[in-house]
């Protein structure tokens, strides 16, 4: 109506929003700030259970493929970006993380059982590709009726629908792939800062002990040996 209103309407004349199509409007602009913090609140969530940060991020990397597949479905149907669809990816924040999370809780655990990041990675997205399928798929068909939806705010329930279901097709058949690859290389990252953080651990260590006194490396630690009477010349 507002492009309408732009190309007939004299340039002295307006249109305004009243009512429930008002608030609509004004709600819409603070989507942004409604996805981040959600993006957030996910994030410290996921931070507080692995008790790491870097595994969150490899979670978090499911939400995109989640928002691109929304936004593909309302293209491909024609429909606008309006409160009702936005509503729906604040929802798909979540859903997409849940697929990523049943990956990476594996991949933990088949970690902290002496497999190597990549046999951990690729174990867990073998062993929980029939979960994610079939939960995803659930809830997918769980929507078809609003995105089919007739009648009284079918408008409203269309919007949310389509753009639930291509997210969560989105994140299923796409991101499916990539969580893994995303585990193996956080991980690879970690874990060789981790490398790096304990040799210079160790370099401190050594250059913290006193100069002068004799010292022993066993397996690569250096220790100092016990003080020893010194005559009165200075030498032991």
């Amino acid at each position: 109506m507002e492009e309408t209103a732009a190309q007939i309407l004299p340039s002295d004349y307006g249109i305004a929003w009243s009512g429930q199509t008002f608030e609509e409007k004004k709600a819409g602009g603070s989507s942004l700030i409604v996805l981040v913090f959600g993006l957030i609140m996910v994030f410290l969530i996921l931070a507080a259970q692995y008790e790491k940060w870097s595994l969150p991020l490899g979670v978090l990397s499911a939400v995109p493929f989640a928002l691109f597949g929304a936004l593909l479905a309302i293209f491909m149907r024609g429909l606008s970006n309006d409160i009702y669809f936005q509503i729906g990816l604040t929802i798909l924040i979540a859903l997409g993380a849940k697929n990523a999370i049943l990956i990476f809780e594996y991949a933990v655990t088949n970690r902290a059982a002496g497999q190597s990041v990549y046999d951990a990675a690729v174990n867990a997205a073998r062993d929980r590709l029939r979960p994610i399928v079939m939960t995803s798929l659930a809830f997918t068909l769980g929507c078809v009726p609003l995105a089919i939806a007739a009648g009284v705010s079918a408008n409203s329930k269309i919007s949310i629908g389509t753009g639930v279901i291509g997210g969560m097709l989105g994140a299923t058949v796409i991101a499916i792939f990539f969580i893994p690859m995303f585990y193996w290389a956080i991980e690879i990252v970690s874990e060789k800062m981790r490398g790096k953080d304990k040799a210079a651990g160790n370099g401190a260590q050594g250059i913290a002990a006193v100069e002068g006194e004799p010292r022993v490396e066993l397996n690569g630690t250096v220790t100092v040996s016990p003080d020893k009477p010194r005559n009165q010349t200075g030498e032991n």
